[in-house]
């Protein structure tokens, strides 16, 4: 039973991989930034874990800060993304000022909790 659930993941993978070979070079760029977020969001948690949190607003302005751009980000992958019917009309520029435009107003409320 455990021999057929290591082959079934295995396909998995292997089909998963197969299908992000076609995946456009801009899609490709943009989840790698979506992952460099999580992961320092990742970093600023074990590093509270181990150090302690003590400005800790600091703490959460570091981590939300992350998590919001990674979140935009995938929300510009979505428009962009020329296999998605939904944002057909939308313009990757228009899609790219969007994000532009909610990561600055992102940042100024992280800069404002700051203090």
């Amino acid at each position: 039973m455990a021999r057929s659930t290591s082959k079934d993941a295995q396909d998995l993978f292997h089909s998963l991989r197969s299908a992000y070979v076609s995946t456009p070079t801009n899609l490709k760029i943009i989840d790698l930034y979506v992952f460099f977020a999580v992961f320092t969001a990742l970093i600023q948690v074990a590093y509270m874990a181990l150090v302690g949190s003590f400005p800790f607003n600091s703490f959460l302005s570091g981590v939300l800060s992350c998590i919001g751009t990674a979140v935009l980000a995938v929300c510009l992958r979505i428009q962009v993304n020329k296999e998605n019917k939904e944002f057909k009309d939308l313009a990757p520029e228009r899609a790219f000022a969007d994000f532009v435009l909610c990561n600055l107003v992102l940042h100024l409320v992280i800069i404002n909790f700051l203090g």
